[in-house]
């Protein structure tokens, strides 16, 4: 393997893909990447076992060819190389040579085949969203799922596709967000995925604020998110999710509207005086006024 690659490229590439990286890996494998020059791309593949990052920049590439490197050090190799341009070429299956002016830096790896595979999910169900709503959706639900709970299945935001739209909810059992978008998918399609917190984090990382279409591939127990130069594919949480959709009203007695900004700003000011173990804060209505004490 030869591949020459820009500098700044491949710091943006390493800072999309770093934390998939587990910081105590189950296998010693998992604490590399795995690089790979075809096409002229370079192409940065890692894992955990349960989400999978993948990722390419434009690059030259001399001769095609894959080895996997010891994540942290590589990554702190390229950050402190101030040549704008990067040679890296893999003599055998297990030494890299990083080449930047005049100096030389070899590493030990280990063969493309020790690595795990990337998950295919070619043929699953595709859904298209635009990049700005797909963030937008999964940051207002993502607050409300439970975090390390014991019930399983509450650790995720749930996805459920029916009647052409796409529902997202978050709840830990005392709150509950729940956000919906249209989707063009077929009016009998339907079904409903729970993906982890852990990959719903990255999603939105990898997700901007443009138009520009973000594709979901949503199988029986994995999840596939393309956006741009950049694909995650992750496993989704086994189980039964509560019925949470009982627990929403169907009818609302009373609506009130209030700006943002204000009630944020008041909410910032009373939790100054909020008792630690509660941290609530009393709302009380009345026609044209809402009062709020901590």
């Amino acid at each position: 393997m030869k591949v020459v690659v820009s500098k700044l490229d491949l710091v943006s590439l390493i800072g999309k893909i770093q934390s998939i990286i587990a910081s105590k890996p189950a296998i010693p494998i998992l604490a590399n990447v795995l690089i790979e020059a075809m096409d002229d791309q370079l192409i940065i593949s890692a894992t955990d076992l349960s989400v999978s990052m993948c990722c390419f920049i434009e690059a030259k590439v001399i001769e095609e060819g894959a080895i996997a490197l010891p994540a942290r050090r590589f990554f702190q190799l390229v950050r402190e190389i101030t040549s704008p341009q990067i040679k890296i070429s893999a003599p055998t299956t297990e030494v890299a040579e990083i080449t930047t002016g005049s100096s030389v830096f070899k590493i030990n790896g280990m063969s493309k085949t020790e690595f795990p595979a990337f998950p295919d999910l070619t043929g699953s169900l595709k859904v298209s969203l635009p990049n700005a709503t797909l963030k937008q959706m999964l940051s207002k639900t993502v607050f409300s799922a439970a975090k390390e709970d014991s019930r399983y299945m509450l650790n995720g935001v749930r996805i459920r596709i029916a009647d052409q739209k796409s529902t997202f909810i978050g709840t830990d059992g005392k709150r509950l967000a729940k956000s919906m978008t249209s989707v063009s998918v077929d009016p009998s399609v339907q079904g409903a995925y729970v993906v982890p917190l852990k990959a719903v984090d990255e999603m939105i990382k990898m997700l901007d604020d443009s138009d520009n279409e973000a594709t979901l591939l949503l199988a029986g127990d994995k999840i596939s998110l393309e956006s741009g130069n950049l694909t995650l594919v992750s496993k989704l949480l086994a189980g039964q999710y509560p019925d949470v959709e009982r627990v929403i009203p169907s009818k609302l007695n009373y609506q009130f509207a209030i700006h943002r900004e204000e009630l944020m700003a008041l909410l910032r000011q009373i939790s100054l005086f909020t008792s630690e173990t509660s941290s609530s804060v009393r709302f009380s209505f009345e026609t044209g006024h809402l009062h709020l004490a901590g």
